[in-house]
C-alpha cells in the first residue's frame, strides 16, 4: 500500500529514503477522517511516529504548494521530552521536508541559547525543542508563537513522567487557540487524557496497539544468574550475541563502573548518563550509530527517546522499577519492523520481581542460564567459518599476493594467522556458575509457611559460626543471610540459635544458588549443616583409629601408676568414698 501523500516534494523524499509502505500509525494518521483535526495517538516506540506526524502536518502547512511559504515566525512547534529525541525528530523532519525548502531549528538544553536565539530571529518554519528550553525562549521573547498553525507533543507520557507539566501548560497556553494539536503517547493514561481534554478540540483518538499487547517484534529472555556473577553474565551475553547492545543501569555510578569494567575487558563501550555534557552525549551516540562502539551503558533518563538504528539487543543489568520503564527500555529495539531481543538479568532474590514485571507487561519470557565459555567459543568458530571475507571475490592484486604467500608459507599457517587476526580483539568470556535446569528444582508447595517447611523437611540446612555468645538475633541474622546468599527472607525457613552457631533452613529451590553465592563471599562463613537434633553417628564401643584405648574402671585423671591425684582424692572424700 503506497503512502497516501499528495505533495510531490514529500513523495520524492520518501522514495529517496526507501519508504515504500506506511506503518500502522502512519496509515492511521493519514486516513481521510483525520484531515485538519486534533489527534490523540497511542503507538509503540519505533513505529514511525515522527514521519507520521510530519506527513499529517503537510496539509496544514503546505496545502497545495510544493514549497513552504515565506514566514518569519514558526508555523509548527514540536515538543519532545529529551535532547536526544528532539535532535532525532529534527533530523527526521529535515530529510522529510528537504525538497520543500523548509527551515527547521532545534532548541534543546546543553546547546548555546544565544546561537539558538540568533537562528530564531532569522526565521524558520519548524521548531523542535525540549519543554524547558522552549519556555525560556518564549519568556525572553526569542520565540514567537502568534503564527503557529500546529503543535506536536511527542511522547507526552514521558514528558509528564519527567515533571514537565508546568512547562507544557505554559507553552500550550501561549499558542493560538486556532492551532492543530497532535499528541503522541505510548499509553493514554489518565493524565494524558486530562491534558488532551484541556488543550485539544474534538480530538480524534487513534489506538494502533491493543491494550496490554506486548511488542510483537521483541523476544523477551530472562537469564537466571547468581547475584555476584551478574557482570560475568553480562559479558558472556554480549560475547554470545555479538551485536550492538544497549545496557540499562539504575544509577550513574553503576553506569560509570560498568563502562570502565567492560572497556577494561576489551569491549568498545560508551556511556550515557545525566552528568555528561551534550557534546559528550552526541559523541557517544555517534560512536554507536557509526559502529565504532558495540555497547552503550545508560541510565533510564539518559536513554529516554533514544533511537538507535539496527539495535538488536537490550539488556536490563538492573531490573526496571515498573512496567512503563520495562516497556520503554525494551522498546529501544524491535523498531521499524526489525526484530530485537530484550534480556533481563535475574538473580534469585529478584525472581519474583521479574515475574511480576513480565506478567504486568503481558510478555512471555524464555528462562535461560548465561552462555558458558564453551558455548561462546563454539559461536566464535561458527562465525569464523562464515566470515564475510571468506565469501568475497578478491581482485587480481590480492590473488597475486595470496599466491606468493602460498609459495612461501604452509597453508595451515596462513589459515591459523587468519584465525588469530579475526579473533584478536574478542574479549575473553567470563567463567560462570552453571545453574541446574529449572525442571530439576522441586517447586515449593503452595501456601506453606516457614514453620510448615521446617516440619515437613522442604528445606536444606546451613550453619554460620554466630550464636548466643555473639548476641545472634534473627533481626540482623536474616539480612546477613539474604545478602550473603543472594536470596529473599521468604526463602529462609526455620532458624535455630545455639551457643556458638546458628543453623537455618533454605528452601530447596534456592539452596543450590545460595550455597554458591555464600561460598564466594567473605563476610560470614556459611556452610551446609545437618538439621538440628539429627542423630549423631552410633558409637559401637570400638576404639577409633589413632586414639588410645581407655582402661575400664580406671579413673579419668589417674596417673600412669594408677594412683589418684590430690584433686581426685578430695572429690572422692567429699562424696563419702574415703
Amino acid at each position: 500500500m503506497p503512502f497516501p501523500v499528495t505533495s510531490p516534494s514529500l513523495t520524492r523524499a520518501l522514495a529517496q529514503r526507501g519508504y515504500a509502505d506506511p506503518t500502522a500509525v502512519q496509515s492511521a494518521v493519514l486516513a481521510p477522517e483525520t484531515e485538519g483535526r486534533d489527534l490523540l495517538v497511542s503507538a509503540q516506540t519505533g513505529s514511525g511516529k515522527t514521519v507520521a506526524f510530519g506527513l499529517a502536518l503537510a496539509s496544514t502547512v503546505l496545502g497545495e504548494s510544493e514549497t513552504m511559504p515565506a514566514t518569519h515566525a514558526p508555523l509548527v512547534l514540536v515538543i519532545a521530552p529529551t535532547r536526544e529525541l528532539a535532535l532525532q525528530v529534527h533530523a527526521e523532519l529535515t530529510w522529510l521536508y528537504e525538497f520543500t525548502r523548509a527551515r527547521i531549528l532545534s532548541c534543546v538544553g546543553g546547546m548555546d541559547p544565544r546561537r539558538e536565539a540568533r537562528m530564531l530571529a532569522a526565521g524558520c518554519h519548524f521548531v523542535v525543542g525540549t519543554p524547558g528550553r522552549l519556555k525560556d525562549h518564549i519568556e525572553r521573547g526569542n520565540l514567537r508563537l502568534d503564527e503557529l498553525e500546529a503543535v506536536v507533543l511527542d511522547e507526552a507520557d514521558e514528558m509528564l513522567d519527567l515533571g514537565f507539566r508546568e512547562e507544557l501548560e505554559f507553552i500550550l497556553s501561549e499558542a493560538p487557540q486556532s492551532r492543530r494539536t497532535l499528541l503522541f503517547s505510548a499509553t493514554i493514561a489518565r493524565e494524558i487524557a486530562a491534558l488532551a481534554r484541556t488543550y485539544q478540540q474534538n480530538a480524534l483518538r487513534i489506538d494502533t496497539v491493543a491494550a496490554n499487547q506486548p511488542h510483537a517484534d521483541i523476544e523477551y529472555r530472562a537469564i537466571r544468574v547468581l547475584a555476584h556473577e551478574q557482570e560475568a553474565a553480562l559479558v558472556n551475553i554480549l560475547r554470545a550475541q555479538d551485536s550492538r547492545a544497549l545496557v540499562f543501569c539504575a544509577t550513574r555510578d553503576t553506569v560509570r563502573t560498568l563502562h570502565a569494567n567492560l572497556t577494561a575487558r576489551g569491549f568498545t563501550a560508551v556511556a550515557l548518563s545525566g552528568d555528561l555534557s551534550q557534546v559528550e552525549r552526541n559523541a557517544a551516540l555517534s560512536a554507536l550509530r557509526e559502529s565504532r562502539a558495540q555497547v552503550c551503558i545508560a541510565t533510564d533518563v539518559a536513554a529516554r527517546g533514544l533511537d538507535l538504528p539496527d539495535l538488536d539487543l537490550v539488556i536490563h543489568a538492573d531490573l526496571p522499577t515498573n512496567k512503563a520503564t520495562f516497556l520503554h527500555r525494551s522498546g529501544r529495539t524491535g523498531r521499524a519492523g526489525r526484530k530485537g531481543v530484550s534480556v533481563l538479568l535475574v538473580p534469585p532474590q529478584r525472581r519474583r520481581r521479574a515475574e511480576m514485571l513480565l506478567r504486568e507487561a503481558n510478555a512471555e519470557a524464555i528462562w535461560l542460564t548465561p552462555p558458558t565459555p564453551d558455548e561462546i567459543h563454539a559461536k566464535d568458530e561458527e562465525r569464523l567459518l562464515t566470515h564475510p571475507l571468506l565469501h568475497e571475490t578478491p581482485d587480481a592484486t590480492k590473488l597475486a599476493l595470496a599466491a606468493k604467500l602460498l609459495e612461501r608459507t604452509n597453508p595451515e599457517l596462513i589459515a591459523a594467522a587468519f584465525v588469530k587476526l579475526a579473533q584478536a580483539n574478542l574479549p575473553a568470556p567470563a567463567e560462570i556458575t552453571v545453574l541446574p535446569p529449572e525442571s530439576t528444582r522441586p517447586a515449593r508447595a503452595p501456601h506453606t509457611t516457614k514453620a510448615d517447611r521446617a516440619m515437613v523437611g522442604h528445606g536444606s540446612w546451613f550453619r554460620v559460626a554466630l550464636g548466643r555468645k555473639q548476641n545472634a538475633d534473627p533481626r540482623w541474622l536474616v539480612p546477613l543471610i539474604c545478602k550473603a546468599g543472594g536470596i529473599t527472607k521468604q526463602e529462609i525457613g526455620a532458624i535455630r540459635i545455639f551457643d556458638r552457631e546458628t543453623k537455618f533452613e533454605i528452601a530447596h529451590e534456592a539452596a543450590y544458588a545460595f550455597a554458591n553465592a555464600a561460598a564466594a563471599q567473605s563476610e560470614a562463613r556459611i556452610e551446609p549443616a545437618a538439621p538440628p537434633g539429627a542423630a549423631r553417628p552410633h558409637f559401637d564401643g570400638k576404639p577409633k583409629p589413632g586414639l588410645p584405648k581407655k582402661t575400664p574402671g580406671k579413673p579419668r585423671f589417674a596417673k600412669p601408676d594408677g594412683k589418684l591425684n590430690e584433686q581426685q582424692r578430695r572429690r572422692r572424700n567429699k562424696a563419702g568414698h574415703a
